[in-house]
């Protein structure tokens, strides 16, 4: 079943084969799935709308299959937008996706946001320019990059002042890029890996020449280069076609936040038991100081006693003299 076109009603390079994730060898890290940063299908709740995700432009969401930002069809846009912002301090984003289409020349392809902006068509890739924040561009048509072969994936850290290099492929904006000739005719499932440590490294991993093999397009780090994704960042995924076309499909979208198991402990140990057992033994003076208060109050207790004898032994004797 089609669903209909959702518009704003539904709100360096291939060096290392065989890559794995990021962390790989490194046993305290440890993963955590967000559903508020993942798709897969259906795609849409039963009221056909999605929790976590808005939907705009030309972009169709067939529930069994796909979610199609563009259609293999001239001047489309379409985008999808995470409602909440991604906030992990280290995460990684994997991707599901294809373009496929008719005729010899295909374009323009889409994009990967991290980005305070949300939700805002406009000429990149069918999202805003000027951005803030992250964007990794998934280009299938070349227009001006002597040398380079595409499709052409690259990265732009934007500052909300610069514009995209749109005449030359974004290549005065790259901060790291790789070419993937066979990415677009790839007989197994076509991926893109996306891992973030903050203040440290953000590595771009692809799939496309043998399934469960990623090949490397960039690994950056920190200080030698900016990789400082805002604090307050949304996840998003935008296509766009011009004179040239293509369908560009998300498959799915599967996001899960990293964390160290080592620091883990650590803290547990400095906040938790650690705090028990120095609660569980009082130091000497607190000892001394509970023992004098239990025999101040035991001391007071038998004096109250002997005051209530004493005043009871008076009030009978008054008693048998009151009769005489």
């Amino acid at each position: 079943m089609w669903f209909p076109r959702l518009s704003s009603l539904l709100c360096l390079a291939g060096l290392a084969a065989n890559a794995v994730n990021a962390y790989d060898g490194d046993e305290d890290i440890k993963s955590i799935p967000l559903r508020t940063h993942s798709l897969e299908p259906p795609y849409l709740d039963s009221d056909f709308q999605s929790r976590w995700f808005d939907f705009g432009g030309d972009t169709i969401i067939r529930a069994d299959q796909y979610i199609r930002l563009t259609s293999d069809r001239p001047s489309q846009q379409g985008w999808i937008f995470s409602r909440v912002p991604l906030t992990a301090t280290n995460w990684e984003i994997e991707l599901e996706f294809k373009f496929h289409g008719s005729g010899n020349l295909h374009g323009d392809g889409f994009a990967l946001w991290l980005t305070k902006q949300r939700a805002t068509p406009g000429p990149v890739f069918g999202s805003t320019d000027r951005f803030e924040g992250l964007g990794i561009f998934f280009d299938t048509y070349k227009n001006n990059r002597p040398g380079t072969s595409f499709p052409y994936v690259m990265a732009m850290m934007g500052d909300g002042q610069t514009t995209y290099d749109q005449a030359h492929d974004g290549k005065d904006n790259e901060l790291a890029g790789c070419s993937a000739r066979g990415l677009r005719t790839s007989s197994v499932p076509t991926k893109a890996r996306l891992t973030y440590f903050q203040d440290k490294s953000l590595t771009l991993d692809l799939q496309y020449k043998t399934e469960d093999s990623w090949v490397n397009c960039f690994t950056l780090t920190a200080p030698e280069t900016n990789i400082a994704i805002p604090s307050v960042a949304y996840l998003g995924l935008s296509a766009e076609t011009g004179e040239v076309t293509d369908n560009h499909d998300i498959i799915s979208l599967k996001a899960q936040n990293l964390y160290s198991v080592s620091n883990s402990k650590a803290r547990k140990d400095r906040d938790g038991p650690g705090k028990s057992r120095n609660r569980s033994k009082p130091s000497k003076k607190q000892k001394k100081g509970s023992w004098s208060w239990f025999l101040f109050k035991t001391v007071l207790f038998f004096l109250a006693v002997a005051g209530a004898y004493v005043g009871y032994t008076t009030y009978r004797a008054k008693q048998r003299y009151s009769r005489f």
